[in-house]
């Protein structure tokens, strides 16, 4: 009896584990959701990176957005397989540059973030948009902006494009 149970379980517990990743593949078939193990380099210098991503704005007529999160972030990868979903994606190919920050466990580039007036102890992913030359345009707050659908990340693409 012990053994069937334990099948019972095991077949409960992998279904139910399953079931968000399939709800998503049926909630569109553009792409496949992947998690990016590294999509947030842990050793990456931010302050470079952002540093080449406005020369390159620079010479293509970008804005950039500034990605605080961590590959561990469940939310953090929704986002990403957004960015990646049409128009998103032709979206940021065109006004955008995208850099990935990471933040650790809200314990790194902790300085980046409060540079750009991102909260980022509030919860991530957290976004700012800086020009070309590095200004801030946005930096999102508590609650402002969520990452909840294709079309609010395309909303918040389009009000922020160059």
């Amino acid at each position: 009896m012990n053994t069937n149970l334990g099948r019972i379980v095991f077949a409960v517990a992998t279904l139910m584990l399953a079931l968000p990743v399939t709800s998503l593949t049926r909630a569109t078939a553009q792409s496949a959701f992947m998690v990016n193990r590294n999509l947030y380099s842990e050793t990456a210098n931010a302050g470079t990176d952002i540093t080449a991503a406005m020369t390159t704005a620079r010479r293509e007529h970008k804005r950039i957005i500034l990605d605080f999160g961590a590959n561990w972030c469940g939310d953090c990868q929704v986002l990403d397989y957004y960015y990646r979903q049409s128009p998103n994606a032709e979206l940021l190919a065109k006004h955008f540059i995208v850099v990935h920050i990471d933040t650790g466990h809200v314990d790194h580039n902790v300085d980046v973030a409060k540079k750009y007036h991102v909260p980022i102890a509030h919860g991530i992913p957290s976004l700012a948009v800086i020009d070309a030359h590095g200004n801030l345009l946005y930096a999102e707050h508590e609650k402002e902006f969520e990452h909840t659908s294709v079309e609010a990340v395309t909303a918040f693409l389009n009000r922020w494009k160059a």
